[in-house]
């Protein structure tokens, strides 16, 4: 791209991408710029182990990439991006070779259940009914504001979803099983289970499972982002990477200005440009506890005792709900858990593109206290094991990274944490600032467009997105939002 471009997003995430193709969309001339030498950011994939063994290097199963408008507008498949759905998204092991199973099918995955059979179609049915709406409302911008559609689902959601999970399956279930299924789902919201709303967070993460799967990217989640890159290069953008960004003022002059990047990094770009009573908000912004993660190449499949966890796309390690709630108790208060809660992917089950014939991969994490540099390799291992006997007999290869070292890749990952601030009630409603339109910031021009804004983590596009259609009315009057091209346009 020859001269100044129309706008500028700041940071290659899945975020970043979203807001640069949106804006491109409109026939702006758009410009990326990333640190990394790669872009992606959380949908990063890289040769942690050995050479032509694929791992992702963050985020590994997709529920709202399918799901999510904007995806879906994208259209993964056109852009050759295949999601690999395993007819199992979710699998939760426990102690004497039992096992908490989820299938695509809530009917399928309510017959497993025994007791707890009829009550799990009693909670979870009224929302699968009107999933895609109440997934599109809480992704939406505007989610603060009265739903128009799937009013039923919505308020069925939130009823059940509101209370903390400990409370919602103690008053739904009887059986471990059931109980540690919907537990472990929440905990993909890095909340302590005690704290309100990760009843709605484990609700809808088992909604998605039957609505659209856990499914991953087919040759790991960075072809996600290659596509993404490719649709904007179409269009004439361009992304430029190794280009760290330290100062706004490299851009006066550009009209929009997104940044994919945590609340505290815009302040410092921004310098004295801010006034306190922003820089005061932004300093109460609370993260979360970060992550110790590592990827494995293993000889075989975890040998996991209950068969059918070993056909699972996600596996939850963690024990009863009790357990669990200990577990996660521990990091947010400064403690390192003894039984940590293990977030676990077997992509090779599913994917065999990601290994050399006959090897396999892992990729897992805990939860450790924001910044926490302890190695939690035998702690992780351990726990596996319990559930997998003789798993530690397949390993060939590990890479590990601690909390401090996974912000050192991705300056947006604060302490180590994986979801850009803490997901709570208060800062999902002002997020990250309590502002009614929280893209906006005091510069004119200026938008925050990450995880740190609304509707929060996961691989979504959303926050990215949404801030671009407020750039693209408030700095070039454009009301009509134009359509994503679904193929590369003829004068590209």
């Amino acid at each position: 791209m020859n001269g100044q471009p129309d706008a500028v997003v700041v940071g290659a995430g899945p975020n970043g991408l979203a807001a640069a193709l949106r804006l491109a969309a409109a026939g702006l001339r758009v410009r990326v710029v990333e640190r990394n030498p790669v872009a992606g950011g959380g949908l990063q994939s890289a040769e942690l182990t050995r050479p032509g063994v694929v791992h992702d290097v963050c985020a590994s199963a997709h529920p709202l990439a399918a799901a999510a408008p904007f995806f879906r507008e994208f259209d993964l498949a056109s852009r050759g991006v295949r999601l690999v759905n395993p007819e199992i998204p979710y699998a939760h092991p426990l102690d004497a070779g039992r096992a908490a199973i989820a299938r695509r099918s809530m009917e399928d995955t309510a017959a497993g259940m025994d007791a707890d059979a009829v009550a799990y179609r009693r909670l979870v049915g009224p929302v699968l009914h009107q999933a895609q709406d109440v997934v599109d409302y809480f992704l939406a911008s505007s989610f603060r504001r009265l739903p128009t559609r799937g009013i039923p689902g919505l308020a069925w959601f939130g009823l059940n979803g509101l209370p903390d999970v400990r409370r919602l399956t103690r008053t739904w279930f009887r059986t471990d099983e059931a109980r540690a299924l919907l537990a472990g789902a929440a905990l993909h919201g890095m909340l302590p289970l005690s704290r309100a709303i990760t009843g709605g967070l484990g609700l809808l993460q088992g909604t998605l499972a039957h609505h659209v799967g856990w499914p991953l990217v087919e040759g790991g989640s960075q072809r996600l982002a290659d596509a993404m890159v490719a649709a904007l290069e179409e269009q004439g953008g361009e992304v430029v990477t190794g280009h760290e960004v330290t100062d706004l003022r490299e851009f006066d002059g550009v009209p929009a200005v997104l940044l994919d990047v945590v609340p505290r990094a815009f302040v410092r770009m921004a310098g004295d440009r801010l006034p306190d009573s922003y820089r005061r908000a932004v300093a109460r912004y609370r993260h979360v506890p970060g992550v110790f993660k590592i990827d494995w190449l293993l000889t075989d499949p975890v040998p996991w005792a209950h068969p059918e966890v070993r056909r699972a796309g996600t596996v939850h390690v963690g024990g009863t709900l009790d357990e669990m709630v200990e577990a996660e108790a521990a990091p947010g208060a400064g403690r390192i858990a003894e039984r940590p809660f293990v977030l676990a992917v077997q992509p090779t089950v599913h994917d065999p593109t990601r290994a050399p014939a006959g090897q396999h991969t892992l990729w897992g994490y805990v939860h450790v206290p924001n910044g926490s540099d302890v190695d939690m390799t035998e702690a992780i291992e351990a726990q596996i094991e319990r559930f997998a006997p003789g798993f530690r007999d397949t390993i060939l290869e590990r890479h590990a990274f601690t909390a401090p070292q996974m912000q050192a890749h991705n300056p947006s990952l604060v302490g180590g944490e994986i979801s850009g601030g803490m997901a709570t009630l208060r800062q999902m409603l002002a997020r990250p600032v309590p502002r009614w339109n929280t893209y906006r910031t005091p510069i004119p021009g200026r938008y925050l467009a990450s995880s740190s804004t609304p509707p929060g983590p996961a691989v979504h596009g959303m926050c990215g997105d949404n801030a671009a259609r407020v750039a693209l009315q408030d700095v070039f009057g454009i009301r009509e939002m134009p359509p994503l091209p679904r193929t590369a346009p003829t004068n590209a």
